[in-house]
């Protein structure tokens, strides 16, 4: 069974790296745990636990912007994800395509990404 070839971290938890299954984008780092893999596995929407909450939250339950689960892959060392996902709109909560909009240009730090969606209109704020 996959759960039991993952190597879940003290407060068991493994980190997850969501990337588009058909560019490569990387989308999003976050976690999982035993709970929210199955979860996955089983309903093929991509569910994380969230640290700050201390909930599990599927990927787009809020905003509508959901991943589907293409493929679930781990490391040599089963203790990092990768979920091979469809993204449906943006990734991140400041409503950018991926988290990491952030950059050094010119050895200045940059953000590198736009705003594609009011972060506002996506939780209804």
């Amino acid at each position: 069974m996959v759960i039991d070839q993952i190597r879940f971290d003290q407060d068991g938890l493994v980190p997850v790296i969501a990337q588009q299954h058909d560019s490569g984008e990387i989308l999003m780092m976050a976690w999982m745990n035993d709970d929210a893999l199955r979860l996955t596995l089983a309903e093929g929407q991509v569910c994380y636990w969230s640290r700050s909450r201390q909930i599990l939250w599927r990927k787009g339950e809020s905003s509508g912007q959901t991943q589907t689960l293409v493929d679930l892959r781990w490391d040599c060392d089963g203790d990092t994800l990768l979920v091979l996902v469809d993204q449906v709109g943006v990734a991140c909560h400041t409503g950018r395509r991926n988290c990491f909009f952030n950059g050094i240009r010119n050895d200045t730090p940059t953000i590198i990404d736009d705003v594609v969606i009011d972060p506002d209109s996506l939780y209804g704020k």
